[in-house]
């Protein structure tokens, strides 16, 4: 067996441990439960061979096991090693919960086996070397999500939030298999690292430009993209392991495909335009919806859905290294987080009331955006600031609004010193942090993601707008408990908890709310 091949034996160990659950379905299946958990195990220990492999040798592509560019074949390299890695850690952790989460539901078997056979499929897809097995496991894993999606089928929200989510998913299906017919037709072949070769070089014409355009259209209907994103935050229904296992590859895959085709996302710039503004838009809709959120768990979906926004804008300004390290850091943060949600309620509950809290007035803000702003400029200077692309830094100055924010709190008249301190450690750690991780993730990615190009006209209006966006969204957070009692404010925040209705409003478009009992 080549040694590339060696990433398919841990999608192999998964399907096993699925057909082990399988053959029990039921209740407290002790023995397939021990299975499919070390199985997880397993996979998890052929990604890191994996990741040895990689080590030692350089990106490549195994042998095909199958005819005709159909079937089998992995495509090793540090973006496929990178999910690898993350989804057999993440999938293991998530069986292990299930076991006891699940105990004593009378389908706990067919449950796991389902977890299994989904993870078996993203495994398929972020290895995949050729377009067919990627349609394929694309495919596989929105069919078998769905079936966890519907474990309890006598509730309606989640029937009409898989139903929701089966019909994003079909259109998204459409627009992958175009795509992948385009770029064969292209570059005349479907293996993966020769059409990315040949993008590189600047070949593919108007076809890829095409195809390039049907990949987003994919990945943001699979990335819950505005105005798509509401079976995301509905999905509540579900068990709550099935919520952790979104962040395994499943709910990012679309910024995978974004990422493993960054070569040819590069030739079609008005695609990339449009990424932007979508990701942007989403990023700061979820992120504003969230705050008004009452439930932990509906929180937490919203904010993955503005969190998939801001990795879908990453990939619009070609910073394509920085949004594989913000699938990384967002999966294991937000997979820890919806298992960890049940002690949260009482975490919370439990915290005694600080007392009066301190506001910031317009002159402390205004003074914590400025020392930010300079926090994050001499941080800069120390890791090249003039070698950095203007995108980078664009996404850099964003970042570092959300610290500005905070900085706020501490620069209030009324903050202890001791707040003042810590939200000043918390702006130079951040600063530090993106230099130091962006430098990490480029490196680690040199020669598999092409380089960010210099930003042309509509580039540097699409950076300008998106710095005056998220800047004004920041400063208005940050002085809103000035005006929070104004009747406007009581309205405005009606009306984000309803995600300014734009769910209801795709409900009545496909017959959400009339959802049948399912036979």
């Amino acid at each position: 067996m080549p040694v590339f091949d060696l990433a398919l034996i841990a999608p192999a160990l998964l399907l096993a441990g699925a057909t082990a659950c399988f053959s029990h379905p039921g209740r407290r299946p002790t023995a397939v439960l021990r299975v499919a958990e070390g199985s997880a195990l397993a996979a998890l220990a052929a990604a890191v061979l994996s990741m040895i492999v990689l080590a030692r040798t350089s990106s490549g592509t195994g042998s095909l096991i199958g005819i005709n560019g159909i079937g089998l074949s992995v495509r090793l390299d540090a973006v496929s090693t990178t999910m690898l890695l993350l989804v057999t850690f993440i999938g293991w952790i998530v069986l292990r919960y299930a076991s006891t989460y699940l105990d004593g539901e009378d389908r706990q078997g067919a449950f796991t086996g389902w977890l299994c056979l989904t993870l078996a499929a993203v495994l398929l897809l972020v290895t995949a070397g050729n377009l067919a097995q990627l349609v394929a496991s694309w495919i596989a894993t929105s069919l078998f999500l769905h079936r966890l999606l519907i474990f309890y089928g006598d509730r309606p929200g989640a029937r009409r939030a898989a139903r929701k989510k089966f019909i994003t998913a079909r259109l998204g299906d459409i627009a992958l298999i175009t795509a992948a017919v385009l770029l064969s037709i292209a570059y005349g072949t479907g293996d993966i690292g020769q059409i990315l070769d040949a993008a590189r070089s600047g070949e593919g014409g108007s076809l890829a430009v095409a195809a390039a355009g049907l990949l987003a259209v994919a990945a943001l209907l699979k990335s819950a993209q505005f105005p798509t994103h509401g079976w995301l935050t509905e999905v509540m229904e579900t068990p709550t392991p099935v919520s952790a296992l979104l962040h395994a590859g499943v709910i990012n895959a679309g910024g995978f495909l974004l990422i493993r085709f960054a070569d040819v996302l590069l030739l079609a710039p008005g695609v990339l335009a449009v990424l932007v503004g979508i990701g942007g838009f989403t990023a700061l809709f979820g992120s504003m919806v969230m705050l008004t959120q009452s439930s932990v768990k509906t929180s937490l979906a919203w904010s993955t859905v503005a969190q998939m926004g801001f990795m879908t804008f990453e990939c619009g300004l070609a910073l394509f290294p920085l949004a594989l390290l913000h699938i990384v850091a967002h999966s294991l943060y937000k997979a820890h987080a919806f298992l960890a949600s049940g002690g949260a309620v009482e975490a919370v509950a439990a915290i005694r009331r600080p007392g009066p809290v301190a506001v910031p007035g317009v002159a402390a803000v205004a003074r914590a955006f400025l020392t930010a702003l300079a926090i994050f400029a001499v941080v800069g200077l120390g890791f090249g600031l003039a070698h950095k692309s203007p995108q980078a830094l664009a996404l850099g100055t964003i970042l570092i609004f959300g610290v500005a924010y905070m900085l706020a709190q501490g620069f209030a008249d009324t903050a202890p010193r001791a707040l003042t301190q810590r939200t000043a450690v918390y702006a130079l750690a951040t600063s530090i942090g993106y230099f130091a991780f962006q430098a990490v993730a480029t490196r680690l990615t040199a020669g598999v993601l092409p380089a960010t190009p210099a930003p042309g006209p509509l580039e540097w209006a699409l950076i300008v707008l998106a710095l005056l966006s998220f800047g004004s969204v920041a400063v208005l957070q940050a002085v809103f408990p000035l005006w929070s009692r104004h009747p406007a404010a009581a309205g405005l925040r009606v009306h984000l908890a309803n995600g300014l209705y734009a769910n209801a409003a795709f409900d009545r478009l496909i017959g959400g709310w009339s959802v049948r009992r399912a036979s």
